[in-house]
Formats: C-alpha cells, structure tokens, sequence
C-alpha cells in the first residue's frame, strides 16, 4: 500500500486552506477554503486525522480525510487550540479579562469533549505561556501547574485532582513522551543564594527528595528548556540567564545540562565560548546535535555519555533540524543570517546539499522525511512572504509567492504516527525540478580600480573550521578523541615514559663509570668571601652543579 500524501495548511490574510503535498502541490479539494480574514489559529490532532481552527466566529473541527465537520463551538474570542493525544478532548484559551470592578474575570481555558461538544472543565489560565494542560500519550494522565504545585487528573476525570505535586516556587514541568511508566521532569528557579534545579519523577512516587529519579542542580538560570528524547530515558536542559554579566554576549549566558532516569547527570562541555542556538535530539534517542558559540557558530553531535562524535565545523548557522528518520539532519542559519543550509547524511557524515533559503523565519520537515518546508510570514517579515517545499538535495520542487498587500502568517504540515512513511536509502544525486534555479549568485566585492587588474587576494574575519569525526578510530592515530580517551591516553603515555625513565637510570648505574671521571682535577685555589655562611652556600653550589655535569 503506497503511503499517504501529507498535506499542507496555510494560513493568511487570504483564508485558510490545504495544499497537497508532493508530488501535485495543488490546492486540495476536499477540504473547503476559509476565506475569512479573521482565522487566529490552527490546529492538527498529533495522528493527523482531525484539524481545527477559530475563525473569529467559531472553532470547527472536520475529518481531514473526508473534509466532513465532527463538531463547532461557539468561541469567537478563542486564540489557542489543541488537541489531545487520543483526540477525545479539544482545549482552548482566549485572553483573560477581569470585570470592570475589579473582580474576577471568567474562567478562560476551556476543555471540551470532541464527541458530545460538551465542556468538562473551565480554569483560569491568565498567561498565555504554557496555557494548555499536558496529557501522556495514552490519555491516562492530564497534568497543569497551579501555585508551586503540579495538579494531576486520571482518565479526563477534572474533577478530582488525582494526585499533586507539590514544591516550593516551582515554575515548569514537562510530561515525557512515550507509554508507560509516565515520567516528569519539574524546574525550581534558584532564590537566596540557592542554586535551581530539574528533577525527575516517576508517576505517582512523588514522596520528597528521595523519590526522585535524578536530580541535578546548577547556577546562572534565570530560565530552563527542558527536552525529553524519545525513549523518555534522558533530558537535556538549557540553563541561560538575560544578562551575561561578563559582558561577552547579547544573548545572556547559557548551559546545557545532561540528566538520565537512572540518576546520572552532567554538564555538557561545549569546547567553544558563546550563546547556545538550538538543540536536538536525533529521534533514536541515542545522541542529540548542539549548535553553539560565537559566529561563526560550531555544531556537534553528542553521545549519551556527553563525548563529542562528530564536529561539523564552523559556519553562519543557528538551527538543526532531524528529519523523521533521524538519518538526515539540516543545519541552517535563519533569522539575521542569510538562510544558507547545509544538508547532512548522518549514518556516513557525508554532505548532501547546501541550498539557500533567503529571509526564511519557519522550517520543518515533512513527515515524508524526503522534503521539508521553509516559508517566510508576517509579522516577522511583512515583505516578500511566501514559502518554498524542498527536496532534501537541494533541488525547489514547489514555491509560492504571496501577492503584494497580502501576508503569509502560519504553515504546517499534516502529522502522521511513527511507520508510516518508512526511511528510504540517502542520494546524493539532485532530484529534477519544474521551476527554474533561482538561487541568486553570490555578490563580488567591490575592488577600486587600481586593484581590478590584479591578482585577488582572499581576505577573512573568522577561519572556518572542517567538519571532523570525534570518534576514536582503530587503526588510525590522527583522529581527536574525546576528552576521556584523551585523558587515558596520557596517563598510558605518562606510565610509559617512567618506565622507560626507570630503565635509563638502571642502565646508568650498572654501566662502568666513564674515564674521564678518573682524569685527576687540576687542584683549583680555594676562593674565601670572608663570611662563612656564604661561603657554605657557595660550596653546596658547586656540589649540585658538579652533580648535573655528572
């Protein structure tokens, strides 16, 4: 059975609507464009099979499929959306208002059931950060952060409050992906001199410090990322402050840190100074890819160990992105960068392609794992808004422009469950293309006329670094190894080297002195200062010199 073509939403001052993915890249019929200006927000279910969106008027739900509605609500101020896993509750968020007295405003977060339309639950959820409730991905657990404490609800019951966790001043937690056993990892900022920390939990041993699964501690956060991998064995935390107090950066200061479920724990040695730009996982939860340090940034793939495997360098980068597969990784430079790509085959560490995405602000990759798309949407940019779907060698296999006066806000591909579009073998050879090469050719600088005759002397700010494999190799002495081997190889060194020192010295003693110590010494006149005790210093002198000439 062929797989499934993903589809495409894109949202816009133009309505909302679907495109096909490859290969037609046609608008898609079933679904019925929504030609409304007013659209804030869309969503698809993380199986892909429903999709929702708030048009100002109403928030509709319809069968991706068969384009036919499932369920609409009257919320014309709603903003956010979600579905759960098990797409069998909708949550929705709207901006929280108080009364004109001051009192209270109406409960503001929603939660609906998909099949009945009827609301279960409503809170008051006044930030929009972190607005909607967490679920695992079986439904059994639901779980928000209310005033230091962690609230969980079993089997949509929101009710009753299945269990709490409870500590002081926590402000973030993530659910780990994944069946059971459902683990947790919360952050609490450091106060009064005190250092903040992650720990992690196992659902429900939630009985002080020590039911912990690991915990790990630090300074300088004023604020934590915490990425679970796929497994659910590991978390990487990104520590950073606001303000660098150094001075050296713009961006604050940044850390990253290592914690595994079995309690191990260790800050990630990054061998370049500067801000932390992104980092991922591969998605077989083996090893995760940092992108780091002053521009020219460097990128590095990581073992579960922390050991650098290998090093692509340095270039004007700031992004990674792992396809589905994890076999294919993009490193990009968006944003104030100029978009240049690079695209790497994993398995062999080998470069694919290295197309340009200029004034790209999204990327992502198609669930396909071959293609992936980059767009460029108001309000970041309001000039020149469009996007682009690419396959992975480089080759523009679809783009569309948006028309002046009108603005792209949002694209997103269509989900799919994990083995339905199976990886395919890596080519290094570009796919053909319709659409002409538009990649602009890249700018000579500019050489008074005095110099245009001459030679061209190349002249650079920064050297860049080659990619290199960090692992150590059999055979082969001229590949870096990791800090660890590293140190042991010089302690083997070191212990070589005194047993070769040992060997000389008993070689020396044993061998018949040589003759030119039986050559009598001219008798040399004995030189007095006049104060004995400098005399006594100079005689131990003339020992320890007479020693070294021995």
């Amino acid at each position: 059975m062929a797989p499934p073509t993903p589809l495409l939403a894109v949202r816009g001052s133009k309505g909302l609507y679907m495109v096909n993915g490859p290969p037609s890249f046609t608008e898609n019929a079933t679904f019925k464009r929504d030609a409304g200006k007013n659209c804030k927000a869309f969503t698809f279910s993380q199986d892909g099979s429903l999709f929702a969106w708030c048009n100002g008027e109403k928030v509709n739900i319809v069968n991706v499929t068969s384009a036919e509605l499932v369920r609409s609500f009257d919320l014309p101020k709603a903003v956010c959306l979600e579905l759960s896993p098990k797409n069998i509750i909708l949550a929705t968020w709207q901006a929280y208002t108080t009364a004109n007295d001051g009192t209270a405003g109406v409960p503001n977060l929603q939660l609906y059931d998909v099949k009945t339309g009827k609301c279960l639950k409503s809170f008051i959820q006044k930030k929009m950060q972190n607005w909607c409730p967490c679920w695992a991905e079986d439904e059994s657990i639901c779980a928000r952060s209310v005033n230091n404490e962690i609230h969980f609800f079993e089997k949509n019951e929101f009710n009753t409050i299945a269990n709490k966790l409870h500590l002081q001043k926590v402000s973030d937690f993530v659910l780990s992906p994944g069946s059971q056993p459902n683990k947790v990892a919360v952050y609490v900022p450091g106060s009064k001199g005190a250092p903040s920390f992650v720990r992690l939990y196992q659902y429900p041993n939630f009985g002080g410090p020590q039911s912990a699964l690991a915990n790990k501690s630090f300074f300088k956060a004023d604020k934590v990322t915490m990425l679970w991998n796929k497994k659910a064995t590991a978390v990487l935390v990104i520590a950073s402050t606001e303000v660098d107090k150094t001075g050296a950066s713009y961006y604050g200061e940044q850390t990253l840190h290592y914690i595994a479920t079995n309690g191990e724990s260790a800050v990630v040695q990054l061998p370049k100074t500067g801000p932390i730009y992104d980092v991922v996982w591969n998605p077989n939860s083996t090893e995760f890819c940092v992108v780091y340090g002053f521009m020219p940034a460097k990128a590095t793939v990581f073992s579960l160990k922390c050991d650098p495997v290998f090093d692509f360098g340095t270039g004007p980068r700031n992004a990674v992105y792992y396809n589905p597969s994890g076999h294919i990784l993009v490193l990009a430079g968006f944003g104030n960068l100029r978009g240049q790509m690079e695209v790497w085959d994993v398995k062999n560490y080998k470069i694919i392609s290295k197309p340009l995405g200029s004034d790209s602000t999204y990327f992502a990759w198609c669930p396909d794992g071959e293609h992936f798309v980059t767009a460029t949407c108001a309000p970041r940019l309001r000039v020149g808004n469009g996007y682009k779907i690419w396959h992975y060698t480089g080759s523009v296999l679809h783009q569309y422009e948006v028309p002046v006066n009108e603005e792209l806000w949002q694209v997103s591909w269509q989900p799919f469950l994990d083995g339905i579009f199976p990886a395919k073998a890596v080519t290094y050879q570009a796919v053909p293309s319709e659409l002409p090469n538009t990649e602009p050719k890249p700018a000579q600088a500019y050489r008074p006329p005095a110099l245009r005759n001459k030679p061209v002397t190349s002249s650079k700010l920064h050297e860049d670094e080659p990619p290199q494999n960090m692992k150590p190799q059999s055979g082969n002495s001229d590949k870096p190894l990791s800090k660890t081997a590293l140190k042991n190889q010089r302690k083997h060194e070191a212990k070589k080297a005194a047993k070769q020192e040992a060997r000389v010295d008993g070689s020396q003693e044993s061998a018949p002195p040589p003759a030119t110590r039986n050559v009598p010494c001219n008798p040399m006149p004995a030189v007095t200062s006049g104060d004995p005790e400098v005399d006594k210093k100079i005689k131990n002198l003339k020992k320890i010199s007479l020693s070294f000439l021995l």
